[in-house]
């Protein structure tokens, strides 16, 4: 059986990797992160840099050894660099103020809407109309994102809504006499 290789992922300095068997700890500066990586791929680290191997070609081994390769390398950006998200709000009214390790959001509706953050995410309100959430974990820091902007989307006639900074909203043209 041979073994087909991915492109290596070096490991920065001040970011300690210690892989026993299918499992992988990452620690760093930020903090320390484990992922267990599924049973066709295999993970050897030999001077700084970790490489990843799956026993064959086939479409769904192929898969897991992209999903492993990205997910070690997001484990070792996170623990030395970390993520964050940037959320603005847009709309009349709207805006976000700090509330204990969370925040809380004005958003049009009759009440205002409190999110807290999980363990090892914070979020920051560095104006009323603008939202970071930053984390270790990659995925962590989507999720909450997404949970945020799932308050109020964005609405396509007048923009109005939390949306990413990045993000394009596709705008329509309303009723016409």
């Amino acid at each position: 059986m041979s073994r087909v290789g991915s492109a290596p992922i070096e490991i920065p300095s001040g970011v300690d990797v210690a892989v026993s068997g299918q499992d992988v700890a990452v620690k760093g500066p930020k903090g320390e992160l484990s992922h267990r990586v599924a049973d066709p791929i295999t993970v050897s680290q030999d001077d700084g840099v970790i490489t990843l191997s799956r026993a064959t070609d086939r479409g769904p081994h192929r898969a897991l050894h992209g999903l492993s390769r990205a997910l070690i390398a997001n484990m070792i950006t996170g623990v030395s660099e970390g993520f964050e998200r940037h959320l603005e709000l847009q709309g009349v009214g709207y805006r976000a103020a700090a509330k204990g390790s969370g925040i809380s959001l004005s958003v049009g509706y009759s009440h205002p809407v409190d999110i807290d953050a999980p363990e090892g995410i914070t979020l920051e309100v560095p104006e009323q109309t603008e939202i970071i959430v930053r984390g270790i974990d990659k995925q962590v820091v989507g999720q909450i994102a997404a949970k945020i902007r799932q308050v109020r989307p964005p609405e396509p006639y007048k923009g109005k809504g939390i949306r990413y900074r990045d993000e394009e909203v596709q705008r329509k043209v309303g009723k016409r006499a």
